[in-house]
């Protein structure tokens, strides 16, 4: 197979798991190890992939991949993840869900609850949660991301104020190995410290892909989070850490 072929299967691999190895693709292609570092050394310079020891992980920078892209990134631990999540939300409750693919799937996974409110800076969560007649739904207003139907700025974050709610389900678009939750729009940012501020608890969906990623803009810790729902293992120098914060990790099955 010529690396005409090779590199657009390599780029899947990658944005599907979020990190590719050397040693996994030589067997995979049935290369040689040095073929694959050419490829992975071809796809960063391109700046379709960073280099990293042994092999590569999708590209970082200070912009965000793309919506579409998102939403079919390892799309199957993102709904075990919300079923996991949904499965902890108690019907009669106050809920915000704010910008991102991991809370549109916990949307779905909230279509039976019953009794909700649910306040959002998300047109797509509001999009689906219109199909359960038992959720009352809030629109924060602000200035509509039109990339993925996000709502951000000041508006938004001065209709959050205005509430006081019972959890708060929110993504971020990377994790650090420190447990920070990164962003890479500061408006955004900025909305979601106030959803923090303004919940009784926090759950996180975040798939493992997220800690091989990074992002410019820090929005919390995972100390200030209750629970932090995931599909794999968190990295070895994040369990301790979380103990001590009494941050609870809940690995979902897929």
């Amino acid at each position: 197979m010529s690396q005409t072929f090779r590199h657009p299967e390599i780029l899947e691999i990658a944005r599907r798991e979020g990190k590719v190895t050397v040693e996994g693709l030589a067997t995979h292609f049935g290369v040689t190890l040095q073929t694959i570092r050419r490829d992975l050394t071809d796809l960063a310079e391109a700046g379709r992939l960073e280099r990293v020891h042994g092999g590569a992980v999708l590209t970082s920078g200070t912009t965000n991949i793309g919506y579409e892209e998102r939403r079919s990134l390892n799309l199957a631990a993102k709904q075990s993840i919300a079923r996991a999540c949904a499965a902890r939300v108690p019907n009669g409750i106050s809920l915000f869900l704010n910008i991102g693919t991991s809370t549109e799937a916990v949307a779905q996974e909230l279509l039976h609850h019953e009794n909700l409110l649910v306040v959002t800076n998300n047109m797509n969560v509001a999009n689906i949660l219109v199909a359960n007649p038992s959720c009352e739904i809030v629109v924060t207003g602000g200035q509509l991301r039109r990339s993925d139907g996000g709502l951000i700025g000041t508006l938004a974050a001065e209709t959050i104020r205005k509430f006081k709610f019972d959890i708060a389900i929110i993504g971020c678009s990377a994790l650090d190995t420190e447990g920070d939750l990164l962003d890479f729009d500061i408006q955004e940012v900025t909305v979601s410290q106030t959803i923090l501020r303004q919940s009784r608890k926090t759950f996180l969906v975040s798939d493992h892909t997220k800690f091989a990623r990074t992002a410019p803009a820090r929005i919390a810790s995972l100390a200030d989070v209750d629970v932090f729902f995931t599909d794999s293992p968190l990295p070895r120098e994040l369990v301790q850490s979380c103990r001590d914060w009494g941050t609870e990790v809940s690995i979902a099955e897929d």
